[in-house]
């Protein structure tokens, strides 16, 4: 809101007793959950790729997604699930080039101050669940891990020029249709 509202030109200074919560089509443990399952719900030819694609799914149970962030001007549930896919679909079998797909989500959120809670690196796509920091917007995030990946990986084009991004929470759409 405040993001918008100062695009806008419009900006707006909210209390510290305000709280802000993203409500999208899914629970954070659903999108948690269904991240954690990638590895799983794929088959390939060799199991020994299959058995170490395991090693490309991260979950930090220190991260609590359901916890705000809170700051001098309200306190925020801003969770993201971002998607971001290989051009063409391609997969990706260099475990080198897995290595960094992996590791790098971890020194973008640090740098950007956002805060990884899963991530599963798939041959031809990235999953990853994540808090925003509340003065970026959806797509500066996307565009942060699809810049800054493409830079790790050599400044390779590596991604679809397009990305999906999504928001859960403890509440879903239902809590808002009604």
């Amino acid at each position: 809101m405040q993001h918008v509202l100062r695009k806008a030109g419009t900006p707006v200074a909210f209390s510290r007793k305000v709280g802000f919560r993203t409500v999208g089509d899914n629970h954070r443990a659903d999108v948690e959950k269904y991240i954690e399952r990638q590895g799983e719900k794929e088959r390939f030819a060799d199991p020994r790729f299959e058995e170490l694609l395991r090693m490309f799914t991260v979950a930090d149970p220190s991260v609590d997604l359901s916890a705000p962030t809170t700051t001098s001007s309200g306190r925020y549930w801003y969770n993201l699930h971002l998607v971001l896919v290989v051009v063409g679909r391609y997969r990706v079998s260099d475990v080198g080039m897995l290595t960094t797909i992996r590791d790098w989500p971890f020194k973008i959120a640090d740098k950007k101050d956002y805060t990884v809670s899963r991530l599963a690196v798939m041959p031809d796509h990235l999953h990853v669940a994540l808090r925003g920091n509340i003065e970026h917007s959806p797509e500066e995030i996307a565009l942060a891990f699809l810049n800054n990946l493409a830079f790790a990986v050599g400044q390779k084009p590596i991604w679809e020029p397009c990305y999906y991004v999504g928001t859960f929470g403890k509440y879903d759409m239902d809590a808002v249709r009604s």
